[in-house]
């Protein structure tokens, strides 16, 4: 598969300080997006070390003969356990915490994970489909037939993470198989991006053009232009024929 991807990112119009961080591999092997939190220097403290400790240990591991679930999952608790050094270390940012969520291509085989409500989506045939679950208050009580789609988008619990990076008691990671095909569009967001825009406002966009940076931008501003109330950090990768 040859992949166009591209990403960026931006503080949004409400917030002082950018607490998100995203990686995007030059080898399209993988690709990271964090949302930090615990306050300015915490968050982005937070968010920075899940991105870099998740990376190097892919980056180092990549070669190893280990099922590509393990490995994002060692990867994930790598991470856990370093935002848990530096908090002891540094106990001002002993709140901190952040999301992630990951997609790798292996050989070949293609997975994502996620902690928290940062998300992974797929578009195919003009169909989106979001592929990780949120780990948050409001999803798992649409989930249980709780609150409808609709109740939990305005809840204002909605942002209750029921897990994250940064907790001694964190769960365990989600990851999931998936299916990739060529023509599909793949998007990694904070829950900046989608706490303005509806899958029904993202869908369109993600096929505006044959070229990520664009699309990557016109999101961010489409999400700014609606109040902008969150950092917003999107990755885009297009999925083309090998030539």
């Amino acid at each position: 598969m040859k992949l166009n991807f591209a990403g960026t990112t931006d503080k949004g119009c409400i917030r002082s300080v950018n607490q998100d961080s995203y990686y995007i591999d030059p080898e399209g092997r993988f690709f990271i997006v964090a949302d930090g939190m615990g306050g300015h220097a915490g968050g982005q403290e937070a968010s920075r070390i899940a991105a870099e400790v998740i990376k190097n240990y892919l980056v180092s591991h990549w070669q190893d003969v280990i099922e590509s679930s393990k490995l994002l999952e060692d990867a994930f608790l790598k991470a856990n356990e370093a935002i848990l050094y530096d908090q002891l270390e540094n106990p001002e940012r002993s709140d901190m915490g952040t999301t992630a969520v990951v997609v790798i291509f292996r050989e070949q085989e293609h997975w994502c994970a996620n902690v928290g409500d940062s998300r992974f989506y797929r578009l195919r045939d003009q169909n989106l489909e979001q592929i990780t679950e949120d780990q948050t208050w409001v999803a798992q009580a649409v989930r249980q037939n709780a609150l409808t789609p609709e109740q939990a988008r305005v809840h204002p619990w909605r942002h209750v993470l029921s897990q994250c990076l940064g907790r001694k008691d964190m769960g365990k990671v989600d990851t999931l198989s998936i299916d990739i095909q060529t023509g599909d569009r793949l998007l990694l967001c904070s829950d900046g991006l989608t706490e303005d825009l509806s899958d029904t406002v993202i869908a369109p966009m993600l096929s505006s053009s044959d070229d990520c940076e664009p699309i990557a931008q016109e999101l961010v501003d489409a999400a700014k232009d609606r109040g902008g109330r969150d950092n917003i950090t999107v990755v885009i990768v297009i999925v083309g024929n090998e030539k």
